[in-house]
């Protein structure tokens, strides 16, 4: 097999609106292609890097170009703790999507640390998804991770041949997940590797990472809310079908994302009305959200939306602590949405009067008033560092500082991929 040539970093910066996706294959041990490890080349400098998190997904479906997602092939996407939790992951189907789940930072790595974080992976891991680690999931301290491995990947360049051999023995005694070898370089190192139990390879031996540029297409906004409004009403398919049909802008985004190979269908779907009944209200609200908070007007700081979508999560992680899940889920709305009117461009009140929103949303947002509006405040309390509100909302709320802190962390996390 001839591998590809890499392409060559340019030192110009990004364009805006087009996205590079660089996509590396995982082989099997007849060298045909598994699947691809996907990384995000749109905002980084002269090397390859991994994709910080599986919220890249949300961008690759939603904005990259068809060739990126070629085929149905499993894709391996890298994560971070923090985000794992993030609420993008119920837009993605997980049947083709591998997550690698890195270990604990070294001033993290202690055993309650890594107790605490396996609940987190057992959710995950009864989604759906299939998780990969690397070596160190073998070690003592990771034992009640090893259970959820699908994959482990072992970097051929930290091991001579003798502990190679050792720790793949190892990792056959302790687990049944698929070995896979990484930064494989030569023939040798392939034969070797192959013969000590690795049944997938990764490396320049194979193919360099290859580059795709893809074109972001962006629906008006308009469209955007006309979109969430109908489903906040719970309309009907048929006349959500109709606002597919009058933006074509949207309907390809939409397309674009129910025929990637995240959403793990068997087969193309061409119409709007399967699309929208396949995806749902739910899945379609949000989608439509995230969508909006990337859709900037012409001119507009794309700040502003990673500011609204670090509010939605905020509010919608404290209110599950509160609340029942339906105002959660009316929580995000409020977050998401208190920037409407720095985002289109109008006066906030103007805008909300073109969305069928619940009282509890309007209550919020125009007065901050009802059940979320002291969410919101205290959201913008950790925005803006006010140690006096903070203290006052987390005592109105009966929250602690460490719940309000934490979930600050997270939602700060999540908004940095979702937006990037």
């Amino acid at each position: 097999m001839n591998s590809p040539t890499a392409p060559q970093a340019s030192t110009a910066p990004p364009t805006p609106g087009v996205m590079a996706i660089a996509r590396q294959p995982i082989v099997d041990a007849k060298r045909a292609i598994f699947g691809y490890e996907l990384f995000d080349r749109s905002q980084l400098g002269q090397c390859y890097s991994a994709a910080s998190d599986a919220a890249l997904l949300f961008n690759l479906l939603s904005n990259a170009d068809s060739e990126v997602l070629n085929g149905r092939n499993v894709m391996f996407i890298n994560c971070t703790h923090q985000t794992l939790t993030g609420g993008h992951l119920t837009l993605i189907e997980p049947d083709n999507v591998v997550l690698e789940v890195p270990p604990m930072a070294d001033h993290q790595a202690e055993a309650e640390d890594i107790d605490t974080y396996r609940q987190t992976l057992e959710a995950v891991h009864k989604r759906g998804f299939r998780l990969a680690f690397d070596a160190s999931v073998l070690e003592p301290a990771y034992a009640n991770w090893l259970s959820f491995a699908a994959f482990i990947k072992v970097d051929l360049t930290r091991f001579n041949p003798q502990q190679l051999a050792t720790l793949l023995k190892r990792a056959k005694q302790l687990s049944s997940a698929q070995l896979v070898a990484e930064k494989v370089e030569t023939a040798e190192q392939f034969e070797l590797s192959k013969s000590l139990g690795c049944s997938l390879f990764q490396g320049f031996w194979f193919a360099k990472p290859v580059l795709i540029h893809g074109q972001a297409v962006r629906p008006s906004q308009a469209a955007i809310i006309e979109l969430i409004n109908l489903v906040r009403k719970q309309a009907s398919t048929a006349e959500l079908e109709e606002v597919f049909k009058r933006d074509a802008t949207l309907s390809y985004n939409l397309l674009r994302f129910i025929n990637s190979a995240g959403f793990g269908l068997s087969c193309e779907v061409t119409s709007f009305r399967h699309a929208v009944m396949l995806l749902g209200l739910k899945k379609l609200f949000r989608w439509a959200a995230l969508l909006m908070t990337t859709s900037q007007a012409s001119g507009g700081s794309p700040a502003v939306g990673h500011v609204a979508i670090v509010r939605g999560r905020l509010m919608e992680l404290l209110a599950a602590e509160m609340l029942p899940p339906e105002e959660s889920d009316n929580a995000f709305v409020v977050g998401i949405f208190s920037l409407l009117d720095t985002m289109i461009g109008q006066p906030l009140a103007q805008v909300l009067a073109t969305i069928s929103l619940p009282q509890s949303v309007t209550d919020a947002l125009l007065h901050g008033t009802g059940l979320l509006g002291p969410l919101l405040k205290l959201t913008l309390a950790c925005e803006q560092v006010d140690d006096a509100a903070f203290a006052d909302l987390t005592t109105q709320l009966q929250l602690t500082g460490h719940q309000v802190n934490w979930a600050h962390l997270q939602a700060l996390a999540w908004a940095e991929t979702i937006t990037k």
